[in-house]
């Protein structure tokens, strides 16, 4: 047990290194760019970062959403609330969940630990779900609520 940690830590640190070591590489461009993006500048920490909660409906328009573009880290730990106030059921879908590394999904402080991706988040009543996960893949994914998706309940969430 105790090699299989130390290997699993070892291949975290080096997936950390390696994505410090391109961000380090980056940040030392002699261009001076003014317009590269504030998001390329952050730095990969130990700590995990709290994604801005995605709010789903609300009591005056349960077709709205608070934001719907996120921008993410790679190698980054995360935790992300999302809540859904609307009073709809509503069934949170993202091609995101595959291309982590998931820790745990908190609902009212009782935690979900598993060794694969959920296939989505649904809501019978309003409520909040938190997940925590590692990004480990750069790219840009979808998110959405399916069948509300052409009422504007659908997003994005790059991971650079």
């Amino acid at each position: 047990m105790q090699s299989y940690r130390n290997f699993a830590l070892a291949v975290f640190l080096g997936v950390v290194l390696s994505v410090t070591s391109g961000s380090a590489q980056a940040a030392d461009d002699d261009d001076n760019d003014a317009t590269q993006p504030a998001a390329a500048a952050e730095q990969v920490t130990r700590a995990s970062k709290d994604v801005p909660e995605l709010i789903l409906g609300s009591k005056n328009d349960q077709f709205t959403v608070n934001q719907k573009d996120f921008a993410l880290i790679a190698g980054q730990g995360y935790r992300w609330k999302i809540s859904a106030a609307g009073g709809l059921e509503y069934k949170f879908h993202t091609d995101l969940f595959r291309n982590v590394w998931m820790n745990q999904i908190v609902i009212n402080d009782l935690e979900v630990h598993m060794n694969g991706a959920p296939a989505w988040l649904e809501y019978d009543a309003d409520g909040t779900i938190q997940i925590q996960f590692t990004t480990v893949r750069p790219g840009s994914y979808s998110w959405s609520v399916p069948d509300l998706a052409e009422r504007g309940m659908k997003g994005t969430i790059t991971i650079k």
